[in-house]
Parts: structure tokens; C-alpha cells; sequence
């Protein structure tokens, strides 16, 4: 069975580009022919490596290069970059003539159904339902966003299957006949388990309004006066660098919260630390909890949609923080790294919880969604 993914590009750090190439792996490993298809690849290699069989198809749209761009030079250029990038796509799936094509709700969701090319249509979503809106825009990007969350309805019936992350996100969508919940699988079968000795938290992510580090930061300027030798690691790069290490400066946290560029060697910063943070918006099922609780570690993260709820049993493999408290997540982190014991009864919890997310049984369901479509 040939599958041919979309996406915008594979060379960022991010869990979505994490989640493709994992599971591109798995279904080349599995006897199954995978084709990447990109649109904003500039000529970069994939962040994360992936099969030699997998072949990767750039069709230089470069949306990317408007973003940060005014509402004017949107609505100028991306009508034409629709345009090719409908016509490149189609001419790429006419020639592979795949049994399956999956859009990862990219740029692509939105005409992707009307290219009849003999292909079974997947649409995969690796947010929430509310993605648009918890973009916080103002003005006419704000309209744009309502007007784009309306049509996102419309999108996701059109195709043969659409995929949520979370029986969360799937009530809000409603009763829709085409879709089902396959959550992200674990990154890491791992035995390891961090030690949870160390005076080190993490945070991971883009550095982007979606993660809300800046969040982190306010927290970290609550709770660090009583925790002297705690350093907090944020893992990332992106457009709000600059932001954020001005903000760190402002609170003078230098030497305690530290931008840390990504690293392909994740599994040791996971090792080191004793305890992660997640201060995002809105999320869909988030790698970094997953991978954090492979490695056992406890969790405090705002209770955001959609994911955190899923995945961390509050009390038990960590603690949830009610959305934007951020004195809340500061007291819930401080009682992680105060307590020793805690830490590692958590941890543990966290470790054995990891196991529903094992990448063999969720991608068993990815199979038998293929196969069924096949069939």
C-alpha cells in the first residue's frame, strides 16, 4: 500500500514533524510505501531522520515566506500560492497514484478533497478544534480566524476519514460519521527513567504565543526566590526568542532560565531533569507529555485544550493548573521541587501511565484505518 503524507515542511523541531517521522518509519518498517510531500521545505533536511526507503517531495510553495506579513500581503499572495500548490499536488498524486493521502491540515485541507486522483482522503489534526481562535488576533485577522473556523467545519466532513487526537477535542467537533480518535504514540520505548535528583525543569516547544513560555517565566519569577540552584531549561527556537530572553533580562533570571536551542539528543535532556513544565494555550496531544512520562517524569501544565487532561491524572502523575493561573502553576510546580519523594512517586505513576501510548498499538489503529478504507 503506497500513502503519500502533506505537510508544510519536516525540517522544524516540532511535535508534529516528530509524530510524521515516527510514524513514517514505522509504516516503511512495516512493509508499506511512504511519500512525503512538502511545501515549505527550502531545500533543509528532515529535523528528524527518516527511512531511506521515504521519499521526500518538495513543491517550493513557501507560504512560510509571508508569515509575519500584513493582512494585505496575505490576501495579495496566497490565492496564487493556493493555486500552484493545487495544481503541483495534483500532478504529484496523479503520477504516485497512492492508495491513501493524508493531509496534515496544512495548507492543503482545504481543496486536497477535489483533486480525483483514486485516492482515499485522511485528514489529520494535531490541534484542537478551537486552534484558530486561541490565535488571540485582533482586527481583520481576528475575522479571518472565525470566518477560517467556520470553513474548517465544512472542510473535515469532505473527507473519507477525519482523525482527532482526544475524546476532549472529538466532543466539540460533534457528531461527525467520518470521525475517530488515534492519539500521538509514544516517541521513546524507553527502560530509562530519569533520577529526578537533579535541580532542573524543562519546558519544550517553539518559541511561539501558542506555548506561552513568557507565562513560564512569570511563574518561574514567583517561585525562584525559595528555590536557590533550580535552574528551568525552555528547549526551543522561534519568533518570540527575542521576547522571551528580554523578558528573562527584565526579571533578572539570567542564569536561571536558560533559551536552549533543540537537540536531536532529547532523550538526555529528559534524563537530567526532574520535572516538566507545559504553559501552552491550546494544544492537540502534546509530544513533550507524552515523552516526558516515557521517561518518568512528573507533569504541571495549565489545563489548556486539548491533551493535558488526557494524558496527566491530576494528584497522581502530575498537576493541572487551571488555565492562565500562573500563580497556580507557579505553587504547583514549587511542590514538585520542594519534595524529593513526591517527585518520584509521581514519576513513577508517570512511567507506568506511558504505557497506553505504546507505538505498536497506536499504530495497530492506523493500520486498520488504512486497511478499512482499502478494503
Amino acid at each position: 500500500m503506497k500513502i503519500i503524507y502533506c505537510i508544510a515542511g519536516t525540517c522544524h523541531s516540532g511535535g508534529m514533524e516528530r509524530v510524521l517521522a515516527n510514524k513514517a518509519n514505522y509504516l516503511t518498517g512495516h512493509g508499506y510505501e511512504v511519500v512525503i510531500v512538502t511545501t515549505d521545505q527550502q531545500g533543509l533536511p528532515p529535523f528528524f531522520p527518516l527511512a531511506e526507503q521515504i521519499r521526500c517531495i518538495d513543491l517550493g510553495i513557501n507560504y512560510e515566506e509571508n508569515n509575519g506579513k500584513s493582512f494585505a500581503n496575505k490576501l495579495l499572495h496566497y490565492p496564487l500560492k493556493q493555486y500552484r500548490h493545487q495544481k503541483r499536488l495534483a500532478a504529484i498524486l496523479k503520477r504516485e497514484k497512492p492508495d491513501i493521502t493524508v493531509s496534515m491540515f496544512c495548507n492543503d485541507a482545504g481543496f486536497i478533497t477535489r483533486i480525483n486522483d483514486g485516492s482515499k482522503k485522511v485528514l489529520e489534526i494535531h490541534f484542537s478544534k478551537f486552534k484558530r481562535l486561541q490565535y488571540n488576533r485582533k482586527g481583520l485577522w481576528r475575522l479571518a480566524d472565525l470566518w477560517r473556523s467556520r470553513q474548517d467545519e465544512k472542510t473535515v466532513r469532505r473527507f473519507d476519514k477525519f482523525v482527532v487526537l482526544t475524546e476532549e477535542d472529538k466532543g466539540y467537533w460533534g457528531n461527525l460519521p467520518n470521525i475517530t480518535v488515534i492519539p500521538n504514540a509514544n516517541t521513546f520505548a524507553t527502560s530509562q527513567a530519569a533520577a529526578l535528583e537533579n535541580k532542573k525543569v524543562i519546558a519544550i516547544g517553539r518559541y511561539t504565543y501558542q506555548k506561552g513560555f513568557e507565562r513560564l517565566i512569570e511563574a518561574w519569577n514567583i517561585l525562584s526566590p525559595g528555590f536557590p540552584g533550580w535552574k528551568l531549561d525552555i528547549i526551543g527556537n522561534g519568533e518570540e526568542r527575542d521576547k522571551l530572553q528580554d523578558l528573562i533580562h527584565a526579571y533578572h533570571l539570567d542564569g536561571q532560565v536558560t533559551l536552549v536551542s533543540p537537540t536531536k539528543s532529547i532523550d538526555k535532556v529528559y534524563l537530567d531533569a526532574s520535572l516538566l513544565a507545559m504553559s501552552s494555550r491550546y494544544e492537540g496531544l502534546p509530544m513533550v507529555l507524552l515523552e516526558a512520562q516515557a521517561f518518568g517524569l512528573p507533569i504541571v501544565s495549565f489545563a489548556c485544550k486539548c491533551g493535558p487532561k488526557d494524558i496527566v491524572t491530576d494528584g497522581e502523575t502530575g498537576f493541572l493548573a487551571a488555565e492562565n493561573d500562573i500563580k497556580g502553576l507557579a505553587q504547583q510546580m514549587a511542590k514538585l521541587m520542594e519534595n524529593t519523594q513526591l517527585r518520584k512517586q509521581m514519576g513513577r505513576k508517570a512511567k507506568e501511565a506511558s504505557r497506553r501510548y505504546a507505538e505498536d498499538a497506536v499504530m495497530a489503529k492506523w493500520t486498520a484505518l488504512f486497511d478499512s478504507l482499502k478494503g
